[in-house]
């Protein structure tokens, strides 16, 4: 399975969950929010939010400003 995050192709053997996803790409879930095909997925349903071939991830990181 192929999914794409944030520009960047990943292979995947199975499916899974977006929380397995970003743990497999080394990514911290802290600070983060999540748009799968440019919806937004709350963080409460990552665990078991499967992802598909073919999706379109982007992470966006929270940042502090003003």
């Amino acid at each position: 399975m192929e999914i794409t995050v944030n520009q960047q192709n990943y292979e995947f053997n199975s499916s899974c969950s977006v929380e397995q996803m970003l743990s497999a790409i080394n990514v911290q879930a802290k600070g983060i929010a999540v748009a799968i095909n440019q919806t937004i997925i709350s963080k409460s349903a990552w665990a078991e939010h499967e992802l598909k071939h073919g999706d379109q991830v982007i992470l966006i990181k929270a940042t502090q400003g003003g």
